[in-house]
């Protein structure tokens, strides 16, 4: 039994004509007819009263008309609602980032998403790069912006690098410049009460390789924050912290840079190998990349 079939019958039931049924359906009416007489013989029962000048339904075409009426409907709405995903009027996507990306580059990025494409669902899932990467492989997330390289081997991913960050000191304009020159050397942080991130934070492991590649272990005020609280404690004048740029042009804190070569990190958005992006998902990407090289 196909779809065309069931057609061409509800046709001919509504008009009681084969003729008039066949140009309704813009099809030949022999045609027609031998697609119903093929449906007929599946079924194994006459679905119409063939009389001169006058269709009328069978028993078994009366049984038949509410179901083939409902199976239309049924696909002429999958295919209403597939077509709305793949023309992005409905869908979701889940967009995995740190919590640094979710306080900069992440809320203008799904801003003009959601400009464009305010039918589809957009689901945030906040975490550590390598956290990301997990949760990412296990199939819950359709992107992840993450921290590269990561640390270990990571699942079959295919990733393509956003941008290259700066990272800067920040600390709070109440309190003394952290130096008078106008850049910051990594040796300067030795012996300075730092505001540190939680343990597995990406940007704690940036900065503890750093100052350990100079020389010396950093001295914690405090630690075990996320973005906000760090950025809080900052501001309250008990220590200094290494950020994102993107953070620190948003966050009202005196911004130090370091000097040549400085510190950065490398952003990529972030995918499984083995399975396309769904159309939405392709679409925040190619939004993301075009942010990332906009700046």
């Amino acid at each position: 039994m196909q779809l065309h079939q069931l057609q061409y019958f509800a046709a001919v039931a509504d008009l009681r004509h084969f003729t008039r049924a066949a140009e309704s359906v813009h099809v030949a009416q022999p045609s027609l007819s031998q697609q119903i007489r093929a449906l007929e013989r599946e079924l194994g029962a006459e679905l119409f009263h063939r009389a001169r000048g006058h269709i009328t339904l069978t028993d078994a075409g009366e049984v038949l008309l509410p179901l083939a009426r409902r199976i239309l409907a049924d696909a002429e709405t999958a295919r209403r609602e597939v077509q709305e995903v793949a023309q992005l009027r409905r869908g979701r996507v889940r967009l995995g980032a740190p919590p640094s990306l979710c306080a900069s580059l992440v809320p203008d990025v799904l801003k003009d998403f959601h400009r464009r494409y305010p039918g589809v669902d957009l689901v945030v899932h906040e975490d550590g790069s390598q956290d990301l990467v997990r949760v990412l492989a296990a199939g819950e997330l359709d992107l992840a912006l993450i921290i590269t390289p990561l640390p270990v081997q990571a699942p079959a991913l295919a990733t393509e690098e956003l941008l290259r960050e700066e990272l800067v000191a920040v600390s709070a304009p109440s309190d003394p410049a952290p130096v008078r020159r106008a850049r910051l050397r990594i040796e300067d942080l030795r012996g300075r009460p730092m505001v540190m991130f939680r343990r597995g934070y990406d940007l704690r492991e940036y900065t503890l390789a750093a100052c350990r590649a100079a020389g010396f272990e950093p001295a914690f005020s405090v630690e075990g924050g996320e973005m906000d609280a760090v950025l809080g404690f900052v501001r309250a004048g008990l220590g200094l912290a290494v950020v994102p740029s993107m953070v620190a042009e948003r966050s009202g804190l005196r911004i130090t840079p370091f000097a040549a070569p400085g510190l950065h990190r490398t952003i990529s958005v972030a995918h499984r190998s083995d399975v396309s992006p769904p159309r939405a998902a392709r679409e925040l990407r190619r939004i993301l990349l075009d942010a990332t090289r906009a700046r």
